[in-house]
């Protein structure tokens, strides 16, 4: 089996991939804790990436969006513990303690190696090896005690980890232009803009005068026209990074919109 899932609970998971590389498109409803045990992970923001090697641990705070490729190297798979951080966890943790708040910084969270975080993760690994449920109040308790570490070697954790807020209504047409590589549905480009799905198509298109399907694809078709004709990338190094699930879809549709294929395009040069 190329990818396998083992879980604690809905909210402790752990990953075993070995196949080519796995990617996924999302922007999470929960705080997502990851420690990569071993493999490469690659996370792919609007304007940052990053890179992440066996035995780091990083933050991937709620609500942004990102392209996520997990590969498997070094003759080992792509294996990560992964830990949900809900709002209603965070909330039973913080509790009605005042803490005063800085502006909550847009960007991955990478933890430099701690002895106690290390042996938080570290010590999830045996429950994976049980055969009957795992104890809710044990999951909790992990949990809880892996926030409690963030906050005391991480000071500025509280500015993403406490902040509760849902977003608001937003300019669409910078949120659009800025993200509109990622492959969401809809509803959720809808709710990140602070609107329902029914306002975000009717103000789409009063922006943009198209439907949101039609602009998307032809705004990554074109930067991947960009991408192969003035950076020298390959069309299998560029489409699961502008939106598209298959290299036989994204070539398909190249083709439709200039009227040739990405290798024609690269065999023209």
């Amino acid at each position: 089996m190329e990818y396998q899932v083992n879980y604690i609970n809905p909210e402790i998971k752990l990953s075993n991939y070995t196949g080519k590389l796995f990617k996924t498109e999302a922007a999470f409803d929960d705080h997502l804790l990851v420690w990569l045990i071993s493999g490469e992970t690659k996370i792919i923001q609007a304007d940052e990436r990053f890179i992440f090697g066996g035995g780091s641990t990083f933050l991937i705070p709620r609500n942004q969006l990102a392209t996520i490729i997990n590969i498997p190297k070094d003759g080992l798979p792509h294996k990560a513990v992964a830990m949900h951080l809900s709002v209603k966890r965070l909330r039973e943790f913080y509790g009605t303690e005042n803490r005063k708040q800085k502006v909550a910084p847009n960007r991955i969270f990478s933890f430099k190696k701690h002895p106690l975080l290390e042996s938080c993760l570290a010590s999830l690994i045996p429950y994976f090896e049980m055969q009957e449920n795992f104890p809710e109040n044990i999951a909790s308790l992990k949990i809880t005690e892996a926030i409690s570490i963030l906050t005391t070697i991480d000071k500025d954790i509280d500015s993403i980890l406490a902040n509760f807020e849902e977003p608001d209504k937003i300019d669409l047409a910078a949120f659009m232009d800025k993200n509109f590589m990622f492959n969401m549905p809809l509803e959720k480009f809808g709710y990140l803009t602070g609107r329902s799905l029914t306002t975000f198509k009717r103000d789409f298109h009063k922006i943009f005068n198209v439907t949101p399907q039609r602009w998307l694809t032809k705004k990554r078709l074109d930067l991947a026209h960009y991408e192969l004709a003035e950076k020298n990338k390959k069309p299998i190094e560029v489409y699961y990074e502008i939106g598209f699930e298959n290299l036989s879809h994204f070539s398909y549709a190249f083709k439709k919109q200039f009227g040739y294929s990405p290798t024609e395009l690269i065999g023209q040069k």
